[in-house]
């Protein structure tokens, strides 16, 4: 067994519930669909209770296509958050969730306060300019093992193991992941990455991280800037983001690159040690 297979163990398994594919486990203890196969139509809520009730689950999320939300509804699901356009620049998704107990069900009510005066700000990039010291670029499977010990500063857990350069490296390798970086004169000071499906032209914008030492240059926005502009090249039709709830920067980043705001997802994800409630935003590339 390999270190990114020994990794992986510790994390949530991802494997097939029929045709779909889950992401479930104790970590961030819960379930989340993927991947949704209509195949499964008849009984993938069915299959996701059991899995959910055998494993003391206390959240189950589903992505899905506009045309199986009913399927989710009937069985208790509802609707959290949704991107328009998200498949191909045309069908929508939606994240259907079922909160199984009720700490998983709690509002986080302070926070979500902030993100409302966040919400009423008109964005601004307050001409801003990035310091000529910093370079930004894609980051290669020569800067796993750098980016890996950014991550591990940055985030004390995390729902992937990017700590494992490995890891980086066989995303890279597979297309699955682009990451790109901000380096001063020479040293890898900031990451992030777009997780990508050419398939349906999307892409997540995420793990962004900058070391502390750092922070203050607005290198997330200008990291942000870069991967839009190498994503439009490709031609991607929909960018989006899961951005914790409890990181008003991040958001604000998003909010002044003109991303829209469309839900929030509650205690979903276990991040920097915590299960925490994550923001969905969205941006149409026309």
């Amino acid at each position: 067994m390999n270190a990114t297979t020994e990794e992986r163990n510790k994390m949530d398994l991802i494997e097939k519930i029929g045709h779909s594919v889950v992401h479930h486990g104790k970590f961030n203890n819960r379930i989340f669909l993927l991947k949704y196969d209509p195949n499964d139509r008849a009984n993938i809520t069915k299959r996701m209770n059991e899995l959910a009730k055998a494993n003391g689950y206390t959240k189950i999320i589903a992505k899905i296509p506009a045309a199986a939300q009913p399927v989710f509804l009937q069985d208790g699901f509802t609707q959290e958050a949704f991107i328009p356009s998200f498949y191909k620049g045309r069908d929508d998704v939606f994240f259907m969730s079922k909160f199984l107990s009720e700490e998983r069900k709690t509002t986080p009510g302070q926070a979500l306060s902030t993100l409302t005066e966040l919400l009423n700000k008109a964005p601004t990039n307050n001409g801003v300019s990035l310091d000529n010291r910093f370079e930004l670029g894609i980051a290669r499977p020569e800067h796993a093992a750098d980016m890996s010990k950014i991550f591990g500063q940055v985030f004390a857990t995390y729902p992937f193991p990017v700590t494992n350069p490995e890891y980086l490296k066989e995303t890279m390798q597979d297309g699955s992941v682009i990451y790109f970086g901000v380096w001063d004169q020479g040293k890898l000071i900031g990451i992030s990455s777009a997780e990508v499906d050419p398939e349906n032209k999307n892409a997540e914008m995420t793990d962004f991280a900058v070391l502390p030492n750092y922070r203050g240059h607005k290198l997330a926005y200008f990291l942000l800037e870069l991967m839009e502009e190498k994503l439009k090249e490709k031609e991607y039709k929909t960018l989006y983001t899961i951005a914790r709830l409890n990181s008003p920067g991040m958001n604000k980043t998003f909010i002044n690159h003109g991303y829209r705001f469309s839900g929030v997802l509650k205690n979903n994800t276990n991040i920097s040690g915590q299960i925490e409630s994550m923001n969905v935003y969205y941006k149409t590339i026309e």
